[in-house]
């Protein structure tokens, strides 16, 4: 069985962790500036984009809980393993990590792309 180093995968999941909170604070922001843009524009065309964006902040509000817990409960197994294993985890804990690792990844290129969308969105009804 190969042998994953704990710590290697544990301060990865913390720079998740670390992320996330940054990510939803970020779009805590794109809310307020949304908010700030409803309040100036009324038009039926401002309004279906203002809406399509909360729908987006919805959407990406509720995976980075999803994926923060999914994270947190996978620490949760990695420190259990530490008391009955040292330093290493199985593979199926691994598994997790590399999976967690792609949705992470996934999710920070998606908001990524919703902000920049969202500045040229701005820039033009701001």
């Amino acid at each position: 069985m190969k042998q994953i180093s704990i710590k290697h995968i544990t301060n990865l999941h913390n720079d998740w962790l670390r992320g996330l909170e940054f990510y939803k604070e970020d779009l805590r922001i794109v809310q307020e500036r949304l908010d700030e843009i409803a309040g100036h524009n009324t038009g039926k065309e401002v309004g279906e984009q203002i809406e399509h964006f909360q729908n987006q902040l919805l959407i990406h509000n509720s995976h980075i809980n999803e994926l923060r817990h999914r994270i947190e409960a996978n620490l949760k197994t990695i420190h259990m393993l530490l008391d009955s294993s040292g330093n290493y985890v199985t593979e199926y804990t691994a598994a997790e990590h590399l999976n967690l690792n792609d949705q992470y990844l996934t999710e920070e290129k998606l908001i990524n792309e919703l902000r920049h969308d969202f500045n040229r969105f701005a820039a033009k009804w701001m």
